[in-house]
């Protein structure tokens, strides 16, 4: 079992920073790659950036790209997302998911992989005041 714990949320000002972090305890040497998803109120879940374990590449959503990082310390089985020049409509919880096989990539939605990220968080609050 694979258990991954958030944490970083909060409220801050629209053009802020925050730094999420998501800790993964447990077997997680097989995992291929860790992302973070969010879920505004009424809104589906969708992809907003992903890291392989192997390699590190990374894949982001259009709407953060260039303001948002993702990176790993493989060490510390710790996957953290910098969010920079935040917006108002970056406010919503957000998820860190592992998969063992597969992974997310621009452009596909949370249904197309709700399947093939078997481990979540419980979430992390991110409040954005404009």
């Amino acid at each position: 079992q694979v258990q991954l714990v958030e944490s970083g949320g909060g409220s801050v000002q629209a053009g802020g920073s925050l730094r999420l972090s998501c800790a993964a305890s447990g077997y997680t040497a097989s995992m291929k790659c860790t992302g973070w998803f969010r879920q505004a109120p009424g809104k589906e879940r969708e992809g907003v950036a992903v890291i392989y374990t192997d390699g590190g590449s990374t894949y982001y959503a259009h709407s953060v790209m260039g303001r948002f990082t993702i990176s790993q310390d493989n060490a510390k089985n710790t996957v953290y997302l910098q969010m920079n020049s935040l917006r108002f409509e970056d406010t919503a919880m957000y998820y860190c998911a592992a998969a063992r096989w597969g992974c997310w990539r621009p452009g596909m939605t949370y249904t197309d992989v709700a399947g093939v990220f078997g481990y979540w968080g419980q979430g992390t609050q991110v409040t954005v005041s404009s």
